[in-house]
């Protein structure tokens, strides 16, 4: 061997190490990158993460899209947090598919990308996915609205997220297999319809939306007696809906988030249970992942479950929940 060819060698070595070396053992930097501003979940999110970070002494840096599902404003964080210089993102995906190719570039940049309640798509796109099992979610509710019916024939309506999403399929069809209905598993992306589902509407988790789904559902079908709602800002909607049609009291809703109104909204019999999630929690894990990347070079590995628990104001045999209580000592939001 040429004896420039080991000098170079040694130089690309030696090079390679001050790099790991540098990556070890700068100041923490980390960005987080949510789907909304306004919605109560990502702001509880946003507060949890900004705290940790101080808390821990790093620097934090925060952007989130317009809307859910607005891709392009998620791919531009992404890019300006980069360049920045931030050695990780964490990130609530509007559009699991189309937001992997600019986490790869930052991946491939030495950045560890964490998905923080919302999976990619593939999950394996991140280095780590820290979120609620929504799946388990949709069932707790579901086998909830099955005790709770009591063996009454079900006619069901479903206000989902917007097609193609992982939570929104993975909370429809843990609700559907939590019910003893047909279903698919948690893997599918896919919304499962057996015969007892009359209807089925988008409401991309939102209040307005979730009402007009509620009023064309009814027109569709008047008869529903049981409605699964993606998230409580839904079901706020769709309640009122039931209520302009004066069937609030024949109708049982049930839902997903564990938001302080939605528990409220529970207390009120408005919602009959929801199943709690813990945004706080999953922004602190996050940041010390990043914490911990920072100072050693290990990253974040697979998936990790941060936690549901389900609330509801009547128990129900064979069933496990928590009551308002806990909920609302638990609970994110106003």
């Amino acid at each position: 061997m040429h004896k420039t060819t080991i000098i170079a060698g040694f130089l690309v070595a030696g090079v390679a190490a001050l790099g790991l070396v540098t990556a070890q053992n700068k100041t923490p930097y980390i960005g987080l990158i949510t789907k909304t501003e306004s919605n109560p979940f990502f702001v509880k999110m946003k507060e949890g993460a900004s705290k940790e970070a101080q808390k821990l002494g790093a620097r934090f840096i925060s952007a989130a899209g317009k809307t859910d599902g607005d891709n392009a404003s998620q791919v531009a964080a992404i890019e300006n947090m980069v360049a920045a210089g931030v050695n990780t993102i964490l990130i609530t995906p509007s559009d699991a598919k189309a937001i992997v190719p600019a986490i790869q570039k930052a991946r491939a940049a030495g950045v560890q990308v964490i998905a923080l309640d919302s999976p990619t798509d593939p999950v394996s796109a991140v280095d780590a996915l820290f979120a609620t099992n929504n799946y388990r979610a949709g069932e707790l509710i579901g086998a909830y609205a099955k005790a709770a019916m009591r063996g009454k024939p079900l006619v069901i309506a479903t206000l989902d997220l917007f097609p193609g999403h992982p939570v929104g399929a993975q909370r429809h069809n843990g609700f559907l297999k939590g019910l003893g209905l047909q279903s698919f598993e948690p893997e599918s992306n896919e919304l499962a319809k057996p015969a007892e589902v009359v209807c089925m509407a988008d409401t991309y988790g939102d209040r307005a939306k979730g009402q007009t789904a509620m009023e064309n559902c009814l027109q569709k079908n008047p008869n529903i007696n049981l409605v699964y709602t993606i998230n409580e800002p839904a079901a706020a909607g769709a309640y009122q809906a039931l209520r302009a049609a004066g069937k609030e009291k024949s109708v049982m809703i049930v839902s997903i988030d564990g938001g302080c109104e939605g528990v409220r909204n529970v207390d009120r019999g408005i919602i009959a249970a929801t199943s709690q999630q813990y945004p706080l929690r999953m922004a602190a894990m996050g940041v010390q992942a990043g914490v911990e990347y920072a100072k050693t070079g290990k990253k974040a590995q697979g998936y990790v479950d941060t936690g549901v628990e389900l609330i509801a104001k009547t128990p129900m045999p064979g069933v496990p929940s928590k009551d308002v209580k806990y909920g609302l000592e638990n609970c994110w939001g106003q």
